[in-house]
């Protein structure tokens, strides 16, 4: 058994747990980042992370696709053709690096798409978490378009895949502190049977 398989100990267990919860409760979405994005090895480390995820028969039906420089180009002439625009969105400008998230559905006697789908959203959403807490600003980005054949085609979606939506991907502003967020009240949204 290696260190990390070991049983943590009740000291440690509540330490971990403190770093896990404030990183969560301190997460943010940023609207505004800088130039700067993490290296491939980086965002490799991070994706091979978030792989963990709660996933029914482990058919990880997921996949990221990674946008930096000219595929971000193609991403806003994608945009502009499934919204009939004739000059190319800007949006995906406004990172430099965008990460769409991709549900691969598997066939599966036991596995839903709706539960493929929400292992895809769960991939996403640690994903964010996780370059939050390494100091990357990160905000989600969805749309009616997200279905539209443009982007199946600019993203190179197989039959039996779906684009989910964007995380783009900065630098963190200099000056700009984290903002805070209202909390929310867990008690309002437990029932118990």
């Amino acid at each position: 058994m290696s260190t990390s398989e070991q049983p943590l100990s009740p000291a440690d267990r509540a330490e971990r747990f403190e770093t896990v919860l404030d990183a969560v409760a301190t997460r943010r979405s940023w609207s505004s980042v800088t130039s700067d994005a993490p290296s491939h090895d980086e965002l490799s480390r991070i994706v091979s992370a978030a792989g963990r995820v709660a996933d029914h028969s482990s058919l990880r039906p997921w996949r990221i696709v990674a946008l930096r420089g000219d595929a971000r180009r193609r991403l806003g002439k994608a945009i502009a053709k499934a919204s009939k625009d004739r000059k190319p969105s800007d949006k995906p400008h406004k990172a430099p690096l965008i990460l769409a998230v991709v549900v691969t559905e598997k066939k599966s006697h036991k596995v839903p798409r709706w539960e493929q789908e929400a292992v895809a959203s769960g991939v996403a959403h640690t994903v964010s978490l996780l370059l939050d807490a390494a100091g990357w600003g990160v905000f989600w980005r969805t749309g009616w378009y997200t279905r539209h054949k443009a982007m199946r085609k600019a993203h190179g979606l197989a039959k039996n895949e779906e684009l989910l939506g964007w995380l783009y991907v900065g630098g963190v502003p200099e000056g700009k502190r984290r903002g805070s967020r209202r909390p929310v009240d867990g008690e309002r949204f437990i029932t118990e049977l």
